[in-house]
């Protein structure tokens, strides 16, 4: 997929604020400071599209991006740490999870993973109640120049592993690198073709 055009639309601190549901839309979370901003900038061949910082939950609101002018790339506030208060991540987590059960343009969820640490509950959990939810979803290793293959390598079978301890078959998998830009035509050729199916589904309809 060529991106010819992408271009911020607006934040939303609530699925009701988010724009008019009239297209596909993929959502991009992760625990926070996995480097989902800087993936977004990449998949776009954008520096500074959505905002990258060093601190850990800077992504606050369901941030949408038009892409082509054909479809939308949603930058969810990650779960996890954040420096703000419990009060306000259980706000968070409302937030998302209604977007994510509720948002009937949303294709896919793609799920971020740290490629360079060993599973983590948190993650773990989240995947499983999108899997409980029946939320079509991807797993995206990040950072994967950042360690060792062998490391790497073990971390990720490991999660995969405890994932097929309760799933029958797991979710599509990605592997990425900002700095090589691996994993970048994967994701947006399986963007392309969700697409093309989507729009024959929405023909046929």
């Amino acid at each position: 997929m060529l991106i010819r055009k992408a271009e911020f639309v607006k934040s939303s601190p609530a699925l009701k604020d988010c724009p008019k549901p009239d297209r596909p839309e993929y959502a991009f979370i992760g625990r926070s400071n996995v480097g989902k901003s800087s993936l977004i900038n990449m998949l776009c061949s954008h520096g500074s599209l959505a905002k990258t910082s060093a601190t850990p939950g800077k992504t606050r609101l369901i941030n949408h991006f038009s892409i082509n002018g054909s479809w939308y790339l949603v930058d969810l506030p990650g779960y996890g740490y954040a420096k703000v208060s419990k009060s306000m991540l259980r706000e968070f987590d409302r937030t998302i999870i209604h977007y994510i059960g509720k948002r009937d343009s949303l294709c896919y969820v793609f799920v971020l993973i740290d490629s360079r640490i060993p599973p983590q509950a948190i993650d773990l959990e989240f995947i499983n109640t999108l899997g409980s939810l029946q939320i079509p979803l991807t797993l995206v290793f990040t950072k994967i120049d950042k360690t060792t293959q062998r490391e790497r390598n073990s971390h990720i079978q490991a999660l995969k592993d405890k994932l097929l301890e309760t799933w029958e078959e797991l979710p599509p998998c990605f592997y990425t690198s900002t700095i090589t830009r691996s994993g970048r035509e994967e994701i947006l050729d399986f963007i392309e073709e969700c697409n093309r199916e989507e729009a024959v589904q929405n023909k046929e309809a």
